[in-house]
Formats: structure tokens, C-alpha cells, sequence
């Protein structure tokens, strides 16, 4: 199953600068472009600063040094990024749109929504797996609670402020954040932001007590004491966080399988040499050691895994979260 500001690198900070009108565009020197005459348009479902935007960018300047003359990285953040994901169906197949996408709206969506515009396998064609993605809950630095324990414990005594913001709703941290509600005895009421750093905001302005996302949205603003990282997903700790608990260890199982994954996807009918094409440029860009040492410096896991990889781990994703959508009864009210 795409922060006030995350603290890149200079290179990505000027990238975001240039683009906080409107799409981003990376220009080469004039070299043979590995794809076609149009730019290569990588779609975002998430504003500027956010975790998909960050390995966006990365990918992009990779992509430049690789012969990819132009890289446009078009960001359009909005319903839950399906307006991002509708707009690649619609493009032309020939390989100049891709959609970057985490795989919860592809795998979870399709669960909970009565209608949906897209379905993965008939409109999309993977690419390749691009990154994983580990999940953290947070909290403001300033707030009562230290802990995950600690919070149980302060939540259950104000159950009336059990808000938890999120990036979307419907999502693996969506459910998550349900399981852990059956666990404390609270109800736990998800919150939607429209991306990273809106969520980050209310994070640290203390407009909302907790908050589940991806650890790439937080982790620089952890290190700089703005936020409290009190546990990660998954079901063991993350190296760039030694001393942060799973959430598992703090006595909540419902996060084990909450952690996402970045993929990379063409409209169906692109020539499949085309694909192949692109597959084989994506896969070695994120396996490149600049590209790794990037993603891991900002929380995230590159992966560079060919298409099949990523068709293998819908699938995987789709029988785990199948029962535990079904069980919840959620349905998505749009």
C-alpha cells in the first residue's frame, strides 16, 4: 500500500525556492535525452517540502545528470492526491508523465471509496519502486507528553482533544490510527491535511496533539527540537533514530504494517519499450550512491527495484489491509 521546512540540502532548498509558483524545472546542458523532445514530467500528489517532493527533486537532478534534457517536477497536491493521479491517466502515454505516487491510494482507495476515477491495474503501468518510507508519530516539543506511553495516558484523560493529524485520509495511517483508538479506549479522530507541511505547522503551533506521517516530513525538525518523534511504525527501530521506541514496544500493534512506499507509474497503453526504458534510467538513478545517501539523510530508504517489484508489493498490501478495511467499516463519504 507523495513541514514548515524540511532542512535539505542547498541544492533541493533553490529547487523548492524555484518552483513556489509553479512547477519546478531542472535544466541540463545540452546533452541526448534518454526519453524525448518534451520534458519528462514527474507528478506529485503533495505540495512543495513534503517526503514524495524531496525524493521528487532528487530524482530529478539525477535524472538531469543521467541525459534527461529537461525534468519537470509538477507538483499538484489536492483530494487526497487522486487529482495528481487522475491527471496522469488522462496524459498521453508516451512516456513523458510519470506519477510518483505512495502506494496507499492505489491499494487502500480502492477499498473505501464508493467511486473512483482510476483503477491501478487497467489506467497505470509500474515503473519501478523507488523508495520505502518509514512512518512516525509525533508531537509538538512543547506538549505534556514525552512518550508514546505518555500520551495513552494523557489522551485517555482528555479524550474530548484525541485529534491525530495525517496526510490524507483512508491511507495505512489512517487505520493505523483506528487500531491504536481500539487499544487506548479513546476515540481518536484523523485529521487531513493537504500535506507535510501544513500538518507540521499545526504540529508545532500546537493546533493538533499528535500526528502520524512520514518520518522524511520530520525528522531535521526533530533534530532541531521542534517536534518529538515518540515512536516510528514497522516493526523495528529506524538507524537514524536509535533511541526512538517502535510503536509496537510502547504497547501499540497497530502500526507494524503502517510504513509506505514510493512507486513510479506511466498511463497504460506507453510503449512498453518506452517503459523499459524508463524503468532501467529510475532504477539506476535511485541506486546511485549521492541519490541513497540524499534519501537517507531525509528518512527515507531508496529502494531502485524494477516494476515487477512493485506489482509484488501491491498485491502483498492489498491481502493485509483487505480484512483490517473491511473490519473497520470505513467508507470514504466523498
Amino acid at each position: 500500500m507523495n513541514v514548515i521546512r524540511i532542512f535539505l540540502s542547498a541544492a533541493w532548498i533553490a529547487a523548492i525556492a524555484a518552483v513556489a509558483a509553479g512547477p519546478a524545472q531542472a535544466q541540463a546542458p545540452a546533452q541526448a535525452s534518454v526519453g524525448g523532445a518534451h520534458p519528462l514530467r514527474l507528478v506529485v500528489g503533495f505540495p512543495p517540502g513534503g517526503a514524495l517532493d524531496t525524493l521528487a527533486r532528487a530524482l530529478a537532478e539525477q535524472l538531469r545528470l543521467g541525459g534527461e534534457e529537461q525534468v519537470i517536477v509538477d507538483n499538484r497536491p489536492g483530494a487526497a492526491t487522486r487529482i495528481s493521479i487522475e491527471y496522469v491517466k488522462r496524459a498521453p502515454p508516451d512516456g513523458r508523465t510519470v506519477l510518483l505516487s505512495s502506494n496507499a491510494p492505489l491499494v487502500i482507495f480502492p477499498m473505501t471509496y464508493r467511486q473512483l476515477a482510476y483503477d491501478v491495474d487497467r489506467d497505470f503501468i509500474p515503473v519501478s519502486h523507488l523508495a520505502e518510507v518509514p512512518t512516525v508519530i509525533s508531537a509538538g516539543a512543547d506538549r505534556p507528553y514525552k512518550t508514546l506511553q505518555d500520551y495513552l495516558s494523557w489522551v485517555r484523560a482528555n479524550p474530548s482533544q484525541g485529534s491525530v493529524g495525517l496526510t490524507n485520509l483512508g491511507g495505512t495511517l489512517h487505520f493505523a490510527v483506528l487500531g491504536m483508538a481500539k487499544t487506548v479506549g479513546v476515540p481518536l479522530t484523523p485529521v487531513a491535511y493537504k500535506g507535510g507541511a501544513p500538518l507540521v505547522a499545526d504540529l508545532i503551533g500546537g493546533h493538533v496533539p499528535l500526528s502520524a506521517d512520514a518520518l522524511a516530513s520530520q525528522l531535521e525538525l526533530h533534530r532541531a527540537g521542534k517536534v518529538r518523534i515518540l515512536a516510528v511504525s514497522g516493526t523495528r527501530r529506524i538507524p537514524s533514530l536509535p533511541d526512538v521506541p517502535t510503536a509496537r514496544e510502547a504497547g501499540i500493534d497497530a502500526f507494524e504494517h503502517a510504513n509506505a512506499s514510493y512507486s513510479a507509474f506511466v498511463p497504460a497503453g506507453t510503449p512498453a519499450e518506452v517503459v523499459q526504458r524508463l524503468e532501467r534510467a529510475f532504477v539506476a538513478a535511485m541506486q546511485q550512491p549521492q541519490v541513497r545517501s540524499a534519501m537517507a539523510r531525509a528518512g527515507l530508504e531508496a529502494t531502485g527495484l524494477p516494476g515487477a517489484a512493485v506489482k509484488r508489493t501491491l498485491s502483498a498490501e492489498r491481502d493485509f489491509w483487505r480484512p483490517v478495511v473491511q473490519t473497520s467499516g470505513f467508507r470514504s463519504e466523498e
